[in-house]
């Protein structure tokens, strides 16, 4: 086994993995030293709107009074369904203030999932921009909903009516005084972070207060260049999910750094706040970094503020990374994680050695090892490949009420991750695949991710993705789904000519089907999934 307090040597002097200390401090706690220790300061831009850390505290302690006259106590359950927007902030931050629980709702949910989510979680108040209100209404009765309450974002939709509650009113009724109510921060739960059931029943990842302020300070830990209340965090990963949460809502509050709200990546708007606000520190996906070295003339929207960044959700190209590196200045390095860990484990460090393909090393507090794929019992030396198992403070509690979902993926303080990695002997972590994307052609165990590599190598692929579909004779086939740069032309054969000259020959992708975009989730990701469906369902129109 690698002595990962070894690996940690290289980048802190003391020779050991940095222990940097949890203190019984609430994410809304932590709000409150930022508006002691800089009211006046910018804690949100969101389109023309600004708002000073005096100024959110003081809304949050408002809008916790409201809830709690509304009845919301203690453990119970707060849906929150919204865009990145100032709202969403005050609504998670004073449901955390009660000792409720924060529910995420993805906002693109159609009304089968929402009543799922709100079925599941038990939430009797849901906190949503007014545009949503036609959804909800339709599962309202379905639910144990009580409380509905919408805000605007400018001009009312007009969607409301007499049974929902106006939050701008609402707001207006209470003093900005409210106490934190007492909570465990080892055992209350903060969050429901719904996994996205891609795979079965979304389940709801319970987060506890420590889980989700321990991995705002270690990434705050990663990046030690960073000064507190004076950073700006572009902020466009939707707060809902687990990324944006962590990296962009709590890790600005933690270091009383400015968030910069964008509700959706799109790159012109995007580019046009990052002219205007000049952001320090971006995390966020590497289709969004593509999007951006690709950028007619971008320069001259001042990219060159940024400092750090950190791409999650899927693998970083070598070449993205540099190009986005040569361009701004600043240094984007690949990190992992999970729902389940609130989220990020691993990153690559931005002092030291960065390796290609691998997302880094365990943050602070962090364990990890590899274990095999058949017992999930035996531990792996350095260089085998197997399933990758994370523990530290950021790990879950568990499912809420899936007992033996929560029996199989935890075990023994361990989380069984589901994906597929190695270590190699410096304790850098690589990922070979998730378990269930793993191709089986011909009696041979494929990873897409080692074609997609090479396929981001090609001069004219800007986004690529594989997949296996069903084969007649190899039980599956490689396809590589690919969008091509603007003004580019490439033909099935010319790929896979290229493929040919850089992997094994059961590697390489048989088919090839150009796209003119991916599906993506709303994070950014691609769904690998939906594409195999599709695939699926031409072959059945055939037969």
């Amino acid at each position: 086994m690698v002595d990962l307090n070894k690996v940690w040597y290289k980048f802190y002097p003391e020779g050991i993995r940095p222990r940097i200390g949890y203190p019984d401090i609430t994410m809304p706690q932590f709000l409150e030293k930022a508006a002691k220790n800089f009211p006046e300061r910018d804690a949100i831009a969101f389109a023309h709107v600004k708002m000073s850390f005096q100024m959110l505290s003081a809304m949050v302690n408002k809008c916790a009074a409201a809830l709690a006259d509304l009845g919301v106590k203690k453990g119970d359950r707060v849906a929150i369904m919204a865009p990145n927007c100032p709202q969403y902030v005050l609504g998670y931050m004073a449901t955390l203030k009660l000792g409720a629980i924060v529910v995420q709702v993805n906002p693109m949910y159609v009304e089968r999932e929402l009543e799922h989510i709100l079925n599941d979680s038990g939430a009797e108040t849901i906190i949503a921009y007014d545009a949503f209100y036609p959804r909800i209404k339709n599962v309202r009765n379905i639910t144990p909903l009580k409380n509905v309450i919408l805000f605007m974002l400018g001009q009312p939709s007009g969607t409301a009516d007499s049974d929902a509650i106006k939050a701008e009113e609402l707001l207006m009724k209470y003093p900005p005084e409210f106490a934190q109510v007492p909570v465990d921060m080892d055992e209350d739960v903060a969050v429901f972070q719904y996994t996205g059931g891609t795979t079965g029943v979304s389940k709801g990842a319970m987060l506890t207060h420590r889980n989700i302020t321990a991995n705002a300070l270690q990434v705050t830990e990663w990046f030690k260049d960073l000064e507190y209340g004076k950073e700006k965090v572009l902020s466009v990963l939707p707060f809902f999910h687990s990324y944006g949460m962590t990296t962009c809502m709590n890790f600005s509050i933690v270091n009383a750094a400015t968030m910069i709200v964008l509700p959706r990546f799109e790159i012109k708007e995007c580019l046009e706040a990052i002219k205007q606000h000049q952001p320090t520190f971006f995390p966020g996906v590497p289709t969004m970094y593509i999007a951006i070295n690709n950028y007619p003339n971008v320069r001259e929207y001042g990219i060159d503020s940024i400092k750090g960044c950190i791409s999650g959700s899927a693998p970083l190209p070598l070449e993205v990374a540099e190009k986005f590196e040569e361009l701004t200045g600043g240094l984007l390095v690949e990190g992992y994680g999970l729902s389940e860990t609130s989220p990020v484990t691993h990153c690559n460090p931005l002092v030291g050695q960065r390796k290609v393909g691998s997302i880094g090393i365990p943050l602070p507090d962090t364990d990890s090892k590899i274990v095999d794929l058949e017992t999930g019992e035996r531990e792996l030396p350095p260089g085998e490949t197997g399933e990758l198992c994370i523990k530290g403070p950021q790990v879950m509690k568990g499912y809420w009420n899936m007992p033996e979902e929560t029996a199989k993926t935890l075990r023994n303080g361990w989380v069984y991750t589901g994906d597929i990695a190695k270590m190699d002997e410096d304790g850098y972590f690589y990922i070979v695949d998730r378990k269930k994307d793993m191709i089986i052609a011909g009696g041979y165990n494929i990873y897409p991710r080692e074609i997609e590599e090479v396929l981001f190598e090609h001069p004219k692929v800007m986004e690529a993705v594989v997949a296996g579909v069903p084969d007649p004779y190899r039980g599956e086939t490689v396809k590589a789904f690919i969008v091509l740069k603007e003004g580019q032309h490439a033909t099935e054969e010319e790929i896979i000519e290229y493929c040919k000259a850089h992997l094994a020959r059961y590697k390489v992708p048989r088919l090839v089907e150009f796209r003119s975009e991916l599906p993506k989730t709303i994070v950014g990701k691609v769904l690998r999934r939906i594409l195999r469906e599709e695939e699926i369902q031409k072959q059945k129109a055939k037969e």
